[in-house]
């Protein structure tokens, strides 16, 4: 979903030199054709609005890679199916253990007031879900199970009642593709009119408005070019994503076919622009810039997820935040057996709850410096191997036979398997006993690891299972950008580093911050891309002459700390954290009681 190179912005009016470039003109337009950008697209469509959709390739992006999952509860129909008793308010207790303050407090309950509203409009535009509730935890259920749980629900048991909430959408393997087929269908059946393998590369500005996007487009180029470059794309985007050094290899040619072919286009937007372009999870120099703990990570990006989008807006003054945030996974399981085990560090120390979600345990290891190792007795790996041909797709299969085989180092005592693995062994001899002790006398565990989990680890021979974060092709650990553009809470428009907006530019899905650009689960993403598409679509198009007046619970809502407002009457933004009139801090909010913009 890449939006181009340069980012920037151009005044309106003609070019110096070349040939004049093409235009085309419509109320709102999108770039980038993923779920945000599709999302964004259907709700200004149905205000009303004439929607023209920009993407550099073809559209998808990491969206129709992704597993498909979309973060939804408060009593959805496949909760109930399933049998699952769930509410907005449990699921708002737990989302706020994820989410923090990134978002204001009002946004966070807004999404879960109306998140079986959310999977039902998702419904509408014809994305399947289905209640079959998965029995394990695992990071992704196989082809018989639809609904789980996706994120550290159980670990977060004091703070709200867990219920599975990652609702996978319904297809074989990894369903992305199928989410993001069935969003891209209902985009163009709705009249947006998508405009594939065009890369905005800056916005066109007016008196400090944003009213358009300055491309460069294979539109014009020989149908040879635009065939090659749309097949080359295809054949290099899961290289790209599994194997990166051979996939830009194979984006080489890719690139130099919009070097070569493509041609200046000029799109107006009467309304405004959204920018719904990704992360920046391909862009190294951004990665080593602002994400150096992702170093060692596989990025979960596809060529498009370069930053482009967020250069686009904060060359048209956009301010960014939380660039440094970046979510790597490090899932234990599948198979589920192995949550028996106990997470250690290089000092034998136990690191975390061993049931919490990939990315918290991924959070957890770098800060042991990314080395950890999962112990586990006889009896647990001779179970996890009984079970990975069950509770597996082909993808875990390949990595849980892995990390049983080759991954892992064993001997028949503690000590012994502590000196194979390079682990201080008295550190780990004191952590087995302690770990060994609460779960011989039934004690809650002082990590939070749910009691069916706890059992001693007792059986010899004992193995190390290595679950560093470092390259490895078997057994990677995936990266996803978090940060971005900051984005009013209330209406997706991008503001300035002073908390005014920058008039006609909006922000959703990764391009921007948004609710899980704290902490990530599975499915929090994908939902926020709708959440935030949808939200920027319908106030980009709320712009449009006799349109009306949008309002939101979001834009008028007291701070939560202090008596001051915040939203569209009176909270800006800042790249450091602020302090409101109570001295409470918060990323990126500043309470100004009594301002009004």
């Amino acid at each position: 979903m890449s939006s181009g190179t340069n980012g920037g912005s151009v005044h309106a009016g003609p070019q110096d030199g070349g040939p004049p470039a093409q235009e085309l003109r419509a109320d709102v337009v999108v770039v980038g054709f993923g779920a945000a950008g599709a999302c964004a697209a259907l709700e200004a469509v149905a205000a009303g609005c004439r929607v023209l959709v920009l993407d550099r390739f073809t559209g998808g992006g990491a969206t129709a890679l992704s597993g498909g999952i979309v973060y939804a509860g408060g009593g959805t129909p496949q909760q109930q199916a399933a049998g699952v008793s769930d509410s907005a308010e449990a699921m708002l207790g737990y989302l706020r253990t994820e989410v923090g303050d990134v978002v204001p407090a009002a946004t966070l309950r807004e999404f879960c007031d109306g998140s079986v509203a959310m999977l039902a409009w998702l419904e509408s535009h014809g994305v399947p879900f289905e209640g079959s509730l998965c029995p394990d935890k695992t990071s992704y259920p196989t082809n018989r199970h639809y609904l789980y749980y996706s994120g550290s629900e159980a670990s977060a048991r004091a703070a709200a009642q867990p219920a599975p909430r990652g609702h996978r959408t319904r297809g074989r393997g990894t369903s992305g593709g199928v989410l993001f087929a069935r969003l891209a269908a209902a985009t163009r059946r709705s009249g947006a009119q998508v405009v594939p393998q065009t890369a905005a590369v800056r916005l066109i500005t007016d008196d400090g408005r944003v009213t358009g996007v300055e491309c460069r487009s294979l539109r014009g180029a020989p149908w040879w070019a635009r065939t090659a470059h749309r097949v080359l794309y295809r054949l290099a985007r899961k290289p790209y994503l599994y194997v990166p050094k051979l996939g830009r290899l194979m984006h080489r040619p890719v690139s130099w076919l919009e070097l070569r072919y493509g041609k200046a286009l000029r799109v107006g937007a009467t309304c405004g622009v959204v920018i719904a372009a990704g992360g920046f999870g391909a862009n190294r120099q951004m990665l080593r810039a602002h994400a150096p703990s992702a170093r060692g990570g596989l990025p979960l990006a596809t060529p498009g997820d370069d930053g482009s989008g967020i250069r686009l807006g904060t060359g048209a003054g956009g301010a960014v935040a939380l660039l440094d945030r970046v979510s790597v996974w490090r899932f234990l399981t599948p198979p589920p057996a192995l949550l028996r085990g106990v997470l250690v560090d290089r000092d034998g120390a136990r690191i975390c709850d061993e049931s919490r979600y990939g990315a918290a345990i991924g959070d957890a290891i770098i800060a042991r410096r990314g080395q950890a190792w999962l112990l586990a007795d006889q009896a647990t790996i001779g179970q996890a191997r009984r079970q990975v041909r069950s509770t597996t797709l082909w993808f875990q299969r390949l990595q849980a036979w892995y990390m049983l085989a080759f991954g892992r180092v064993a001997a028949d005592t503690v000590a012994g398997v502590a000196a194979r693995a390079g682990v201080d062994a008295d550190g780990l001899a004191a952590t087995v006993a302690a770990y060994n002790a609460t779960a011989t006398a039934g004690s809650a565990d002082p990590l939070g690891k749910p009691a069916d989990l706890l059992r001693p680890v007792d059986q010899p021979p004992f193995s190390l299972i290595d679950v560093s974060i470092r390259p490895r092709l078997m057994h990677p650990a995936p990266v996803l950008t978090l940060g971005g553009l900051v984005a009013d809470p209330g209406t997706g428009q991008v503001l300035r580093d002073d908390g005014m907006p920058v008039p006609g530019l909006y922000a959703a899905g990764r391009s921007a911050v948004g609710l899980c650009s704290r902490s990530y689960v599975s499915g929090l993403s994908i939902a926020d891309c709708v959440f935030s598409g949808r939200r920027a679509g319908r106030h980009a198009a709320a712009a449009r002459p006799g349109a009306g007046t949008l309002s939101s619970r979001a834009s008028f809502s007291s701070c939560g700390h202090c008596a001051g407002g915040y939203g569209s009457a009176g909270w800006s933004t800042s790249l450091t954290w602020s302090v409101c009139s109570t001295g409470r801090t918060g990323h990126g909010f500043r309470c100004r009681p009594g301002s009004a913009r």
